[in-house]
């Protein structure tokens, strides 16, 4: 039980007066050696999030310990916490007890966070029409992809929001769209396009995830040449969108601004392609495509690496995409990265006629 110190008995070849359990705290070896690993080392706790006590080097405000919350890892000879407020590095012989704890609760992102995020999405992936309305974005785009045919609602649109949502549909109408609004869950916004009677469209729920560059890990044992180009090819295209000639629209939503066209390469094969784009000190990743023989094999990593490095070089400290909430596989993928969940969004649209909404 939580709390209760486990001893496994009498082991004089190592330096543990007692054992990590996954349900008890222990008091960690004075060393971090290679021994062997006997059950119940505490090294089983490695990945996993703990609360590990420790001593300070001189006592503060809140005495001579103090308790690091996180993920723990090993550093050559120390202990290293990955907490919410960044890194704590702690010495073996610092080290008072540790034990696992329950995974944090989600964590809401403010809602000047959100609304600062969905505008340097929105301007990585730009549509050809827009209008703001207020602080919202209104935007067509010949109806490729839903973010750029969607009035994005952020903040204050500058008149009553049924009003405003109105707008969103005459403008629609104008550009031959489906009248959508992107808006961010469990947010005030959102509760104001359902007020005004707006139904949520089920089909695409996203989820909006985030990294530092700097935590993404290196490397890719993927067999391929990874190249980020300045320019796109036909056979990225091919790839990403489907066809070797795009439409204007589409280059107008994937070519625009300072882009890298990311291909991976295998005997000279095209086999994989993603877009990144770069907005302030953001990189904007999306269009993750690996060919259906060629996927299992660590493309897709490799292809967000390339990409994330080819980014820092660029200036920019920190990578957004957005990902389907049904995509396990893309979840993996990116949790494996040290992308975690900003927010999420969905698209709302006007009540059918004659529904009684």
């Amino acid at each position: 039980m939580p709390g209760k110190r486990v001893s496994p008995g009498p082991t004089p070849q190592y330096d543990f007066s007692s054992w990590a359990t996954p349900t008890g705290p222990v008091v960690l070896a004075t060393t971090l050696g290679d021994m062997p690993r006997p059950p119940g080392d505490p090294r089983v706790l490695l990945g996993r999030r703990v609360s590990l006590r420790h001593r300070l080097p001189s006592p503060g405000p809140g005495g001579r310990y103090s308790d690091a919350v996180g993920e723990l890892d090993q550093d050559r000879e120390r202990w290293l916490v990955h907490t919410r407020r960044g890194p704590v590095v702690v010495d073996p012989a610092d080290v008072v007890a540790v034990r696992e704890v329950p995974p944090a609760r989600p964590r809401r992102a403010p809602l000047g966070e959100v609304a600062a995020l969905e505008r340097v999405c929105a301007r990585a992936w730009p549509a050809p029409v827009t209008r703001p309305l207020g602080e919202w974005l209104l935007r067509a785009a010949g109806g490729f992809t839903g973010r750029a045919n969607s009035a994005l609602v952020i903040a204050d649109p500058g008149l009553p929001v049924p009003d405003a949502l109105a707008a969103v549909v005459h403008f629609a109408a104008a550009h031959g769209v489906a009248p959508l609004a992107q808006v961010a869950q469990t947010t005030p916004w959102e509760a104001a396009v359902r007020r005004a009677g707006w139904v949520v469209d089920e089909s695409h729920p996203v989820s909006v995830r985030v990294a530092r560059l700097p935590d993404i890990p290196a490397g890719s044992r993927a067999e391929a040449a990874i190249e980020i180009a300045d320019a796109p090819t036909s056979e990225w295209w091919r790839l990403v969108a489907g066809t070797a000639r795009p439409s204007e629209t589409q280059r107008a939503v994937l070519g625009s601004g300072l882009v890298g066209f990311g291909l991976a390469r295998i005997d000279g094969e095209v086999v994989g392609a993603v877009r990144a784009a770069l907005v302030d000190e953001w990189v904007h990743l999306a269009r993750l495509t690996i060919g259906q023989a060629w996927r299992r094999r660590g493309l897709g990593r490799a292809l967000t690496v390339a990409a994330a490095g080819w980014a820092a070089q660029h200036g920019a400290r920190h990578a957004v995409l957005q990902v389907s909430q049904d995509d396990a596989a893309a979840d993996r993928l990116y949790s494996g990265l040290g992308f975690t969940e900003h927010h999420r969004y969905r698209y709302w649209a006007p009540p059918v006629s004659g529904s009684g909404a």
